[in-house]
């Protein structure tokens, strides 16, 4: 029988594995890349600004992504506890998506605007003073060390090369918008916008 010579070479049937799988992932794949609302911008989503971009490089360079998700998913449990599920269109412009998969923490993707900046500050240099229970871990560092702009006009070039619409004056004054900023500010003003395009919903 036919799938005798497929179970007996291994070599076969992972190639056949392989072909189902690829299938199986362009018939998913495929027609979201079609989709609106899975290609444009949500109304009133913005790129980030210079400040905002640093931040979310340092959020990455951190780690804060291995505790924190960013996708609320479309459950009541979610919703009400963090707000209005996430939606592809909130997204575009990330590169790469920090949605995450563990909450060791809470979900992030509605944080902006809930907290002040002076709450994110206390917070981020030790938690546990306005959050007591908090096993998260201080980042004193970040209000020591400052940016100096050398990399930021080509990180903005290369998200344009990816489709953010940045233009050529937000590309020419990047690097005077983060220099002499502290790495504190940098993801503070991160963490303040998101979820803050179309009001959440």
């Amino acid at each position: 029988m036919s799938h005798e010579k497929v179970e007996k070479n291994i070599g076969l049937m992972a190639i056949l594995v392989t072909i189902v799988i690829s299938i199986g992932g362009l018939v998913e794949i495929v027609p979201l890349m079609f989709q609106s609302e899975t290609t444009q911008p949500v109304e009133g989503l913005k790129p980030y600004t210079a400040l905002q971009l640093e931040g979310r490089d340092i959020y990455v360079r951190e780690g804060c992504y291995g505790c924190h998700s960013q996708m609320i998913r479309p459950f009541r449990a979610e919703t009400e506890r963090y707000g209005p599920y996430s939606e592809a269109g909130e997204f575009v412009y990330d590169r790469p998506f920090q949605w995450g998969s563990k909450r060791t923490g809470p979900d992030l993707a509605r944080v902006g605007g809930r907290y002040t900046d002076e709450w994110h500050r206390v917070h981020l240099m030790n938690p546990r003073d306005v959050v007591p229970e908090s096993n998260m871990p201080g980042y004193p560092w970040l209000a020591q060390n400052r940016l100096d702009g050398k990399s930021t006009q080509r990180k903005l070039e290369v998200m344009r090369m990816l489709g953010v619409p940045y233009s050529d004056e937000d590309i020419a004054t990047a690097a005077d918008a983060v220099r002499g900023k502290t790495e504190m500010e940098a993801l503070i003003a991160y963490l303040q916008v998101l979820g803050t395009a179309n009001n959440g919903r």
